[in-house]
């Protein structure tokens, strides 16, 4: 069963690698979905939602959450931010019993990635 959980922070950064008007300083209200994978537990759940939030508002939102991302990133593509936080959650969620299976990165309504983990 896959247990999905929404999450958001506001973030600035510019693309130094990137030609267009993304060069240029501007700032997001990101979009997280995370997706955890597991069996039931003993209470029939996968993983308690409030913890589950309370992981990534740790490991992740906390640290994003109104910030530069350039002072963390070289190039912060959304791309890039996804990779990181996975790094951030899959070891977190392994403890737990459960799986990170997926998570989606949007920094626009429209614009957003899916990483599932796999080497890039």
């Amino acid at each position: 069963m896959i247990l999905v959980k929404k999450f958001s922070f506001e973030a600035a950064h510019n693309l130094t690698k990137y030609h267009g008007k993304c060069e240029k300083l501007h700032g997001h209200t990101y979009r997280l979905v995370v997706k955890i994978e597991g069996p039931l537990n003993e209470e029939e759940m996968v993983m308690d939602f409030v913890e589950l939030k309370k992981i990534v508002e740790e490991q992740v939102v906390s640290k994003l959450d109104h910030s530069y991302l350039n002072d963390m990133f070289d190039q912060p593509t959304t791309e890039r931010i996804a990779i990181w936080i996975w790094s951030q959650l899959s070891k977190e969620m392994e403890k737990r019993g459960v799986r990170l299976h997926e998570i989606e990165l949007w920094e626009t309504e429209t614009s957003g990635v899916v990483y599932r983990g796999e080497k890039v």
